[in-house]
């Protein structure tokens, strides 16, 4: 009953200098411990921060032109960067792929349709394909390769992506506890024989002592042998909540703070306050007309970037189509969900719902996941709406990166041939190499499991990446170009996705190469030999051996398995990182975990003291038991010193607290404020008079009295 009252929130103690947290100067420094990869760019910092513009940051915007329209170029007869002397193809052929790979790459072959030959990837519709899936680099001594495609009936090699989120126990089964890793202390105190008893419990019948359980739940009947070792003798436990210190992996990756934090950090609980924000965000309906109430099940649409105007033609680049983007809440669920709105669509044919089907089977940590496909007229015309999960104070890649005009300066100002003055030194306005190898393991991730369940991304755009927090991508917007470019006339609809992934593995390259550069003006075609001399001087070899090889064009079909060799002992870094960060978000939740258990004793003890009537009786409150808990109270928050100065303690309020809630025989002194009464009792004595009141409020409030 005690939990029903107060839902789970977080207890704020009253801010006392010294041991708030306030001293802390830098917030910034709590992130420092991460790893490198974790250097944030634009990342959540001080609250005073302002970094959620809502209209023009927090999502992807689809109005974004074109990143690389080459079509619109002019290209010289004889262009350097295809030359056979040309320094960047000398760099490639240091590789050696081709002279290595005589025979398929085993491991290549897994994302390879294996059947005939297709047409040229250049026969696909270029209203279907992004600028970032055409080749910049294509040697004369590689022939035209033959791509292969998937011939009907065939399927990929590999085995699929995960297709189900794991699934929930029911509520209905017996205690979880019996079957969940949750440690219990007395497991790690007992003898070495014991241990191996209770290992071996299941195979084995059960032992003198051991006893055999009974439970019906739901008219189903479980039979269990609670193997729970007796604590040994001499074993004490704390009969009280008590808080630890930090661990010492995390302590020690910590820097030194001027006084203990009992909270979690700054930075961390102003990100979740602000995508708290942004998830709870509404909109004037009066002052938005244009955005209606409802649109199929989802309500509360909330605009997260500006509104096409409602007299516009002009389409945008990535689609084709006039797009706009809403927070939704789903009707069903009450989640918020992310709705991609396309303009004055209309689906003719829904043989493009199996793809859909395909792509709502993709759960994965680094893609957006689409939930449902539906058209409406809610908008007063025919819109296709593809609804993705919502993440909260994402940015586009695009924004976080790219919108500084200054960094395009070092290509379009410097013309190649005329130095104006040495290159960038290492790391002068460039990204951290980390940080791209951080961002290449996500984006690589992402794609394999896409090109293992048989599908392409074809947005693989940095106008469709999210960045969310730090270093976390999500590639966005899938699935939308296979249902605008949907060919009805096609008996296989999977026919063209080996084409795709090679595109994929294209534009990967072109957005490695444009981190490098830190611009996009470096992948323009006229800018790429300087973009790779930038890179060949600021980065490693690994890095550039990599964009060299998804950007030019090879003579048989590539995997995204390809790069691993290039990646290597980086990804052990990213892995350990993210598991670095996980410990300390851990250790951040360990200090939270007794607040709201802490903020229900306060909320009772304020419904009991000093209640101005109760049953008629104007004295309740400071009468019979309701007096000691007004004492109690006054030991907690109103202790003076001897010279009558307010004397405040964090951790007396909190160890006074878990006292009184754990019931502890400790005898404690409580002083009337004339100092004329002094009575000494126990927690457990307040704990006892502590429920009977409260039960008696809650008898009276639910007109039991």
């Amino acid at each position: 009953m005690v939990n029903e009252i107060v839902s789970e929130t977080f207890f704020f103690f009253l801010l006392v200098p010294g041991i708030d947290g306030g001293g802390l100067a830098d917030a910034s420094l709590t992130d420092s411990y991460f790893s490198t990869s974790f250097i944030g760019v634009n990342g959540f910092g001080s609250p005073a921060e302002t970094k959620y513009p809502m209209m023009q940051r927090m999502t992807n915007s689809s109005s974004s032109p074109s990143l690389l329209n080459d079509s619109a170029k002019q290209y010289a007869a004889h262009d350097p960067l295809t030359s056979p002397n040309s320094s960047l193809f000398n760099d490639f052929a240091a590789l050696s792929v081709s002279q290595r790979r005589k025979t398929p790459n085993p491991s290549a072959s897994e994302f390879i349709p294996k059947g005939g030959s297709t047409s040229r990837l250049s026969n696909v519709s270029q209203s279907s394909m992004s600028a970032f899936s055409q080749a910049l680099f294509s040697h004369p001594s590689m022939g035209s390769p033959a791509t292969a495609g998937l011939a009907p009936g065939m399927s990929l090699s590999a085995g699929s992506s995960p297709l189900h989120s794991p699934k929930i126990t029911p509520h209905t089964s017996p205690a979880p506890r019996r079957r969940s890793h949750t440690p219990n202390p007395a497991n790690y105190m007992v003898p070495t024989s014991a241990s191996a008893s209770v290992a071996n419990a299941v195979s084995q019948p059960p032992s003198t002592g051991q006893v055999i359980q009974k439970e019906t739940v739901g008219g189903t009947t479980y039979f269990y042998t609670d193997t729970t070792p007796a604590p040994l003798t001499g074993m004490v436990f704390p009969n009280y909540h008590i808080y630890h210190p930090a661990a010492p992996h995390v302590a020690y990756m910590q820097p030194k703070a001027n006084a203990p934090s009992f909270f979690m950090a700054d930075e961390l609980r102003q990100e979740l306050i602000n995508r708290h924000l942004i998830t709870m965000a509404q909109i004037d309906q009066a002052d938005i007309p244009a955005v209606p109430a409802e649109v199929d099940s989802y309500h509360s649409l909330f605009p997260l970037e500006p509104l096409p105007p409602p007299n516009r033609i002009q389409k945008t680049s990535n689609f084709g189509y006039i797009t706009s983007c809403y927070k939704a809440v789903n009707s069903k669920d009450d989640l918020p969900y992310c709705l991609r709105r396309i303009h004055g669509f209309r689906l003719v044919n829904t043989k493009c719902m199996v793809l859909v089907d395909m792509w709502k089977k993709i759960q994965h940590s680094n893609i957006v996941t689409l939930r449902e496909v539906f058209t409406t007229k809610a908008f007063g015309e025919h819109s296709l709406v593809f609804a993705y999960d919502f993440h909260a104070g994402g940015e586009t890649m695009m924004s976080r990166h790219f919108n500084d005009p200054s960094a395009d300066a070092y290509f379009t100002k410097r013309k190649w041939g005329q130095h104006d003055g040495p290159l960038p030194r290492q790391h002068a306005g460039l990204l951290p190499e980390s940080l791209i190898w951080a961002y290449i393991v996500q984006l690589s991730s992402a794609l394999r499991t896409i090109h293992t369940a048989g599908l392409a991304c074809r947005v693989m755009d940095p106008t469709k990446i999210l960045v969310t927090g730090k270093t976390r991508l999500r590639v966005n917007c899938v699935g939308i170009f296979d249902v605008l470019t949907f060919d009805n006339s096609q008996n296989n609809p999977l026919a063209l996705m080996a084409q795709f992934q090679q595109a994929d593995l294209i534009s990967l390259g072109k957005v490695v190469l444009a981190l490098a550069c830190n611009s996009l003006s470096g992948i323009q075609r006229e800018n790429l030999q300087k973009a790779m001399e930038l890179v060949t001087i600021n980065y490693s070899s690994d890095l550039k051996n990599l964009i060299l090889y998804l950007l030019t064009d090879q003579n048989r079909l590539r995997s995204v398995n390809d790069i691993m060799p290039m990646i290597g002992a980086r990804f052990y870094t990213q892995l350990d990182a993210a598991q670095m960060r996980n410990d300390v978000i851990e250790e951040d939740l360990a200090k939270e975990v007794q607040n709201g258990r802490l903020f229900r004793l306060l909320a009772k003890l304020g419904t009991i003291n000093e209640r101005p009537e109760f049953q008629k009786d104007p004295t309740w409150s400071e009468t019979g038991d309701r007096y000691l808990l007004k004492l109690f109270r006054d030991h907690l928050f109103h202790q003076v010193t001897e010279a009558g100065t307010p004397w405040i303690d964090l951790s007396h309020i909190i160890s006074c607290l878990n006292k009184l809630d754990a019931g502890v025989p400790e005898k404690i002194s409580l002083i009337s404020r004339d100092e004329k009464s002094v009575l000494v009792v126990t927690y457990s004595d307040l704990k006892r008079c502590f429920e009977n009141t409260f039960q008696e409020l809650i008898a009276a409030a639910n007109g039991q009295l």
